[in-house]
């Protein structure tokens, strides 16, 4: 009987992609009320590598929408905007709408 070795776990690898550490970019999307779209619009962060500080999502029945709300931090402008692309690349998507958020730190070192 010959012995299993034990797998050698590795550290994750070090963050490459550029990142600003006091903004939050925020996405607000507008979406057809399928009972995929929640994963299909989630998709494109996991793809990147990125997991969102805050997902809100509701059912709005009168109008018909699934609206999601999603929070990003340290995500530089252009990998957000990149991302809103990329979302309201999807057939799903009614519309998207971006803004971006700062800590108070950086806004008190600005005033």
């Amino acid at each position: 009987m010959t012995a299993m070795s034990m797998p050698t776990l590795a550290p994750p690898a070090t963050e490459t992609r550029p990142t600003d550490p006091d903004r939050t970019a925020c996405f607000a999307i507008v979406a057809e009320p399928d009972p995929g779209a929640l994963p299909r619009l989630l998709e494109p962060f996991a793809k990147r590598g990125l997991v969102p500080a805050s997902v809100q999502a509701r059912f709005l029945e009168a109008e018909e929408e699934l609206v999601v709300d999603v929070q990003v931090r340290t995500l530089t402008r252009a990998e957000s905007d990149y991302v809103a692309r990329t979302l309201r690349a999807l057939p799903l998507v009614r519309q998207v709408l971006t803004s971006e958020r700062h800590s108070a730190v950086r806004t008190a070192l600005v005033a």
